[in-house]
């Protein structure tokens, strides 16, 4: 069942998925008309599960499931990944790979491997102040508060140059 994002608590699972480009406008519509469609069916256990979805930046896919209505289960994320992989393909974009680093460069968001990212932290052109998004976060409090933030704050920090 599709909610309002805003509408989930605090402790709903988040899951997100970063995009190697941005959407383009006129794949926004179809993204958005695909993944309300998906939310709107998506189960565990034959019960319907309380979801939302956002694309901030329209780069990032960011799922959500209030865990207080129904617990997405093994098979439920099974069918997310299978929705999600097939987004990848309709759309020719990579958003399963974990080995890509998105960080902010200005008013510009820079989608780089995590190869590149390392050598960028060694040159200085990554400071322990440059704005990552921590896609690890999982829960939509930490989305809120811990996914946009300074990488000496995140997991990036351990390439920071000192």
């Amino acid at each position: 069942m599709l909610v309002p994002f805003s509408q989930l608590q605090d402790d709903a699972r988040v899951w997100i998925y970063p995009s190697d480009r941005p959407f383009r406008s006129e794949e926004l519509p179809l993204i958005k008309e695909q993944l309300e469609g998906f939310l709107d069916q998506w189960t565990a256990h034959q019960n319907a599960l309380e979801a939302a979805y956002e694309l901030p930046y329209n780069r990032f896919i960011v799922l959500a499931v209030n865990q207080a209505r129904g617990e997405a289960s093994g098979c439920s994320i099974d069918a997310s990944v299978r929705f999600i992989q097939s987004l990848e393909e309709q759309f020719e974009v990579a958003l399963m790979d974990r080995m890509n680093v998105t960080f902010k460069q200005g008013a510009y968001l820079t989608h780089k491997s995590l190869l590149d990212f390392k050598a960028l932290c060694k040159a200085g052109s990554v400071s322990k102040n440059t704005i990552v998004f921590n896609n690890l976060v999982d829960t939509k409090l930490d989305y809120d508060q811990h996914w946009e933030v300074p990488a000496a704050e995140s997991w990036h920090s351990r390439f920071i140059k000192s």
